[in-house]
């Protein structure tokens, strides 16, 4: 039994879900027989349970032949109560295909039932989804709403541990710099500032450190940007727009700036990210992004190091 939304008289759901089942699988041209009687059961029962929440997984047996007829069958009957289900869940199978084959389903019944928002029931996917899952089903199309991504966002597959250091650059006001056979390993000393130059089009062109006593970067000049560790790799850019991005957040056991809710730091996240041109952002063979220094933190860095580097001796 379960009471209409409005209130009322409680109602036999499972007689009118029953009664619901042939004519939605004459809809969908599947005979009632295919379907499985137990898995209907089991919406039924979700049903009466959580009436406003109601999300099912229909891979349990066959997506197109029995579940969804069950799932529509229970959620018509939801709807001639007055509450609305929420859609269903694809675990398994042929993602791309079974969701837009699942839309058409929920289509022909929006329009057999007169029920317009059945169209536009949630199809939830999940089954073990990484990005080449999600770029596969991109460029195929697909009818999916939501992902259930668990696994790999839990533990990146391709990079489990994050490769992550802190290296010492200033002491008591000192420049500190390690030095290392592997370039990557060696690091720019002292305290630096860092910005990142736009393109008047709003595009991010580069990120450039500079020396904290140095002139920060405008819109009004050119500015020379140079690679730490290569000579000959450098460019003039005349910035559209240019933002700080290093701001000091604690100091002396206090707090300096406003703490962002994960919210905003969500939507910065989306913002920043649509600010990056589309072949940094491509899955195979993205562009690095560049991250320059000034001359004058490209210098300091290069006489540190010949300053700091043993002087080896031949004999």
């Amino acid at each position: 039994m379960l009471t209409p939304l409005d209130g009322g008289s409680p109602v036999d759901f499972v007689s009118a879900c029953i009664d619901l089942r042939e004519e939605v699988c004459k809809t969908l041209d599947v005979l009632h027989e295919e379907t499985k009687q137990s898995e209907l059961t089991a919406f039924i029962a979700y049903a009466t349970a959580f009436p406003k929440g109601f999300l099912a997984l229909v891979d349990t047996y066959d997506v197109l032949r029995s579940g969804i007829p069950n799932f529509c069958t229970v959620a018509l009957a939801l709807h001639r109560l007055g509450y609305k289900a929420i859609g269903i869940r694809l675990d398994s199978g042929d993602l791309a295909y079974l969701s837009k084959a699942v839309r058409q389903y929920f289509r022909k019944i929006a329009d057999r039932f007169e029920v317009p928002s059945m169209a536009n029931f949630t199809i939830v996917a999940s089954n073990d989804i990484n990005e080449d899952t999600l770029h596969s089903l991109n460029q195929q199309g697909h009818e999916i709403d939501s992902f259930g991504i668990g696994t790999h966002l839990v533990t990146c597959q391709r990079q489990p541990a994050l490769g992550c250091v802190f290296k010492l650059v200033e002491v008591n006001k000192q420049a500190r710099i390690k030095l290392s056979q592997d370039m990557d390993k060696v690091t720019l000393p002292g305290k630096k500032s860092i910005y990142r130059l736009y393109s008047h089009e709003g595009h991010a062109l580069i990120d450039l450190m500079q020396r904290p006593h140095e002139q920060p970067p405008d819109n009004e000049r050119r500015v020379l940007c140079r690679h730490p560790f290569e000579e000959s790799k450098r460019a003039y850019v005349s910035p559209g727009s240019v933002q700080l991005l290093q701001k000091l957040y604690w100091t002396k056991g206090e707090i300096q700036e406003y703490l962002p809710s994960l919210k905003e730091i969500r939507e910065r996240a989306i913002q920043s990210l649509a600010t990056l041109r589309e072949d940094h952002k491509r899955a195979l063979n993205p562009t690095p992004y560049k991250v320059a220094v000034s001359a004058d933190l490209y210098q300091f860095l290069h006489d540190m190091w010949l300053d700091n580097a043993p002087i080896g001796e031949l004999s």
